[in-house]
């Protein structure tokens, strides 16, 4: 099977290139102008989402889009409108034209196009978008990654400082490993189970008062705990990150991953085992 993988420079679209090369895949990667994919298994094209004409010639003759490419962080041209509005818009609608069979969208937890952050908003719109589009499809909505969220967070405590938490972190969300999110998205492409329907991953339900306690049992240190109000600024903390972790804050989002464990035949990666991992390290 053919398979383009959009975002494959970035740490999730990378990994999920590899586990498909490791599968035996045939992986072609999209890598924008001055960057490349170091994996010479794969096929490497260039392109990117707000060029729709070089989204054409990379999902020529393949058979599988899987696109984990956002704009999230706002860098320059690259942001939530351009991206991951529009930029996903292209890439279906060039993956429609070329006859692509299966596309497998990174979406997120609570994807809505009325949320009130605009990512998550952008998220629901691109899922709507793709069921309209005539391939079959698989969605895969990750909670947040540890990955990510953990660094931002949890940063300062490894280093033996303090931790800021929007409101007053007592909600609970089901925090994801990363390699768990590649498995299920490896699973999107492969296998026929998945195709039209939406796969949600995530670990086991904790809060970010229970992460603390984690990092607190592991490090062998107590962390020291301030809190800001919602909408408050959150110093030293990307914008885009506070406004996540304020979107947090007004829903829980605890998943049962047995079934679809089962199902799919992933295991779920425990917070503390993550943890522990990154204390080994």
């Amino acid at each position: 099977m053919s398979v383009l993988v959009v975002g494959a420079t970035g740490s999730l679209g990378g990994r999920i290139a590899r586990a498909l090369l490791e599968r035996g895949e045939a992986v072609r990667a999209l890598v924008r102008e001055g960057k490349t994919f170091d994996d010479p298994r794969a096929e490497v094209v260039s392109g990117d989402l707000k060029d729709p004409e070089s989204l054409r010639k990379a999902c020529a003759g393949v058979e599988t889009v899987v696109t984990t490419a956002n704009g999230i962080a706002g860098i320059g041209e690259d942001n939530v409108e351009t991206v991951d509005r529009h930029g996903n818009r292209n890439l279906i609608d060039a993956a429609a034209a070329e006859g692509v069979n299966h596309f497998v969208f990174t979406s997120v937890l609570g994807a809505d196009p009325s949320h009130f952050v605009p990512f998550i908003a952008a998220k629901g719109e691109t899922e709507e978008y793709l069921k309209a589009s005539g391939m079959s499809w698989t969605i895969i909505q990750p909670d947040p990654f540890m990955e990510i969220w953990l660094p931002n967070v949890m940063g300062n405590a490894l280093a033996g400082g303090s931790v800021t938490l929007v409101g007053e972190g007592k909600q609970r969300h089901s925090l994801v490993a990363m390699d768990d999110v590649v498995a299920y998205e490896v699973v999107g492409a492969t296998n026929h189970a998945a195709k039209n329907r939406t796969i949600q991953v995530g670990g086991e339900p904790v809060s970010w008062r229970d992460v603390i306690s984690v990092y607190e049992r592991v490090f062998g240190r107590e962390i020291e705990v301030n809190t800001v109000a919602i909408g408050e600024p959150v110093p030293g903390m990307p914008d885009f990150v506070r406004e996540l972790m304020t979107s947090l804050e007004f829903y829980e989002s605890p998943l049962d991953m047995t079934e679809a464990s089962r199902t799919f035949g992933v295991p779920v990666t425990s917070l503390e085992d993550f943890v522990r991992g990154l204390a080994a390290a």
